[in-house]
């Protein structure tokens, strides 16, 4: 009898974990700000347009949910455009160092193009991982169009040990790789300096 109730609750366990494997589920990706920035002498003359674009080839979705077995099944997608989920991380930390944000009177241009933002739920034996990639292509120029920066940001986010592959891990591990994204990009002396150049010019 016992063994009768015990395979009948796992059945039914088993299906309603299949149930919400077939179900889309939305994430709110936010960004969180690096702590202990100070203003930069000269940023608030300087005036910032920045400009992301998502160039993806799915962006349909961050991530997809799998089961047991590591197979896909329903789409994770996020409840907004990844493009504009980056551009306000890249603001905040512009705007955290002093610099001013003015698409009208912009000195500097800084231009992002998206080509990578999803997370992969690796399965393992007792525990997965949700691990996100994010792979930027940003740039910096004048008002001109002079090429003052580039540079590729290749960024990872992780989340260990999960027992699900879930919406709400992905969207740690996706969080992960935007904070790291953006510390690859704000620790790059280069990248400000490209910045500060044009208030001398």
């Amino acid at each position: 009898m016992q063994a009768r109730t015990l395979a009948f609750a796992c059945c039914m366990a088993a299906a309603s974990l299949s149930g919400c494997a077939l179900t889309t589920e939305q994430i709110e990706i936010n960004y969180v700000p690096q702590t202990g920035v100070s203003k930069i002498a000269g940023a608030d003359k300087v005036p910032v347009d920045v400009t992301v674009v998502d160039q993806r080839l799915d962006k349909s979705k961050v991530s997809s949910k799998k089961n047991g077995f590591g197979a896909e099944m329903a789409p994770i997608t996020a409840t907004e455009d990844v493009a504009v989920t980056v551009r306000k991380a890249i603001e905040q930390e512009l705007r955290a160092r002093g610099f001013r944000l003015d698409s009208d009177a912009a000195l500097v241009k800084v231009a992002a193009d998206v080509t990578r933002f999803y997370n992969d739920h690796k399965m393992g034996f007792f525990a997965g991982d949700a691990v996100a990639d994010l792979n930027l292509s940003v740039t910096v120029k004048s008002k001109d169009g002079a090429l003052l920066y580039a540079k590729q940001i290749v960024a990872q986010g992780k989340e260990a040990n999960t027992q699900l592959a879930t919406g709400n891990n992905a969207r740690i591990a996706l969080e992960r790789a935007l904070q790291n994204g953006m510390k690859m990009l704000f620790d790059d002396k280069a990248f400000l300096s490209a910045l500060l150049a044009v208030s001398k010019q």
